[in-house]
C-alpha cells in the first residue's frame, strides 16, 4: 500500500495529466505553480505508463495522420492542444522524453498525424539542441583554460543532454547513424556508450553485408549501399576531380568512386582503425592509381593536408564513434582550407536516425550550424525499403526512418 505522500503524489500526477489533456491553461499553469517546489518536477511528471504532461496534451486529440490515413478529432482539437503544449514547453518540459512504449510527445504527435503538434515538438527539440550544442563549446573552452593540455573526453552521447529524471540514460532518443554517430540510444536490446578510444581499439567484425564492432555495434552494413552510391554520383559531377574520403569502413563509397564513369584522378582516403587499414592493404587498395590511404584520425590528417596545401574538388565525411561537435568542429575549422572554391562535400545523414522526430531535429540543427559556417546545403530524398533480416547479429537497430536525406553542400555564393 503507498504512503499518503505517494498517494498525494500520485494524484497530484494524475490531475497535471487530466489537465493537460483536457488543454484546460488556466489551470495547468496554477497547478503547475502549485507544485513548483515539490520533490519532483510538475512539467515532468510521469504515471505508470511513462505519460507525461506534454504526452497527455497531445494523445487527447487526433486528426487525418502524417501517412495519410485517416484519424479522429479536429483542427480545433489540435489548436488547443498546441497551446498547451507551447505552455509546457515555456515552463520547461523536456521534449524528448519517453513514455513505456518508447515514444516522445513528438513521435505520438507523427503517429496521430498531428502535424502542427509535431512541428511545435520538431522545433522545441531544435532549441534544446542548439542550445546544448553551444553550451558544450563553452564547456570545452572553459576546460581548455583551466586544464590545457588534457586531452577532452570524447562521449558519443554528447549531443543528447536531455534526459528526463527518472529515463535511464541507454533509453534517451537516438541522434545517431551507423557510421557517423553523433549521440546514443537504444530502442533494441541493451547498448554501452562507445567512444572513438575505444571504438578504435577493439576488433571488428566484417562478413558479407555488415561491419561491426566487438559488441556487435553496427559500424557500417551493406543495405548503405544506395546511399553510398548516389552520394558518389552527386559528388563526382566531372572526371579527374581530386577527392576526399575520411572514413573508410566497408569501402563502398570509396569502390563506387573508383569504378564511377568520371572516375577521379586524385582520391585520398583517411581511416583510423588498423583492422580496416588490414583490409585495405589486402584488398589492394594501397596500390590502386591515384589512390592515397592516410592512417589515423582526421583531427591528425587534415592539418597535416592543410599545411601541404592539398585541395579537394569533393569532400565525404563518414565516421564512427565521434559526437556532434566533432562533425561541427570538421565543417567550420577544415571543410574552408580543403575545398576548392565551386566544390561539393557531403556526409552520412544519419544523425537520430532511429526516430523520425529525431532525424528532423538534428537536419534542422545541422542546416543552422551549416549556413552559420558559410554553406548552403541541398538535401536529396532516397526511400529506404523495409529493413528486417538486415539487423541479425546487430545489437541495435540504428535506423527506423523511411526516408534518407542526402546532404549536398557547397560555399555560398
Amino acid at each position: 500500500m503507498p504512503s499518503t505522500d505517494e498517494a498525494q503524489e500520485e494524484a497530484h500526477i494524475e490531475e497535471l495529466l487530466l489537465v493537460a489533456s483536457l488543454h484546460e491553461n488556466e489551470r495547468l499553469e496554477k497547478l503547475l505553480e502549485e507544485y513548483k517546489f515539490t520533490d519532483y518536477n510538475a512539467v515532468d511528471v510521469q504515471n505508470a505508463q511513462g505519460m507525461s504532461p506534454l504526452h497527455a496534451a497531445i494523445a487527447s486529440c487526433e486528426k487525418k495522420q502524417l501517412n495519410g490515413e485517416s484519424g479522429s478529432g479536429s483542427v480545433s482539437t489540435e489548436s488547443a492542444a498546441c497551446d498547451t503544449v507551447r505552455l509546457l514547453l515555456e515552463s520547461g518540459a523536456i521534449w524528448n522524453q519517453l513514455n513505456k512504449n518508447g515514444e516522445t510527445p513528438g513521435c505520438v504527435a507523427y503517429r496521430l498525424g498531428l502535424y502542427d503538434l509535431y512541428e511545435l515538438m520538431v522545433d522545441a527539440g531544435v532549441r534544446a539542441e542548439i542550445i546544448l550544442n553551444r553550451l558544450d563549446g563553452y564547456e570545452r573552452l572553459e576546460d581548455e583554460e583551466v586544464e590545457e593540455g588534457e586531452p577532452e573526453e570524447n562521449h558519443r552521447n554528447d549531443t543528447q543532454n536531455t534526459t528526463a529524471e527518472g529515463v535511464d540514460d541507454d533509453e534517451v532518443p537516438t541522434l545517431i547513424e551507423s557510421a557517423t554517430s553523433m549521440t546514443a540510444d537504444t530502442s533494441i536490446g541493451t547498448y554501452q556508450d562507445v567512444n572513438n578510444a575505444d571504438y578504435l581499439a577493439s576488433d571488428l567484425v566484417l562478413t558479407r553485408d555488415k561491419l561491426l564492432d566487438e559488441q556487435q555495434n553496427g559500424v557500417m552494413m551493406a543495405w548503405e549501399s544506395g546511399i553510398m552510391k548516389r552520394s558518389a554520383d552527386l559528388l563526382l559531377t566531372k572526371p579527374e576531380m581530386r577527392i576526399l574520403n575520411i572514413g573508410a569502413g566497408m569501402l563502398i563509397f570509396d569502390s563506387f568512386v573508383q569504378a564511377h564513369e568520371r572516375k577521379p584522378a586524385i582520391h585520398h582516403i583517411v581511416e583510423a582503425h588498423s583492422d580496416i587499414l588490414t583490409n585495405m592493404e589486402a584488398q589492394g587498395w594501397n596500390t590502386k592509381a591515384g589512390v592515397t590511404i592516410h592512417s589515423g584520425r582526421w583531427q591528425e590528417i587534415l592539418p597535416q593536408l592543410i599545411t601541404e596545401n592539398q585541395t579537394f574538388d569533393a569532400i565525404y565525411y563518414d565516421t564512427f564513434a565521434e559526437t556532434y561537435s566533432d562533425f561541427r568542429e570538421f565543417f567550420t575549422e577544415y571543410v574552408i582550407g580543403l575545398l576548392e572554391p565551386g566544390g561539393q562535400w557531403s556526409f552520412f545523414n544519419g544523425m537520430g536516425a532511429d526516430r523520425q522526430i529525431s532525424y528532423d531535429v538534428y537536419q534542422k540543427v545541422a542546416e543552422i550550424d551549416l549556413l552559420e559556417a558559410g554553406f548552403d546545403v541541398e538535401w536529396h530524398d532516397i526511400d529506404i525499403p523495409e529493413l528486417e533480416t538486415e539487423w541479425e547479429g546487430v545489437k541495435r537497430k540504428y535506423w527506423n526512418v523511411k526516408q534518407y536525406r542526402l546532404p549536398v553542400c557547397k560555399f555560398m555564393d
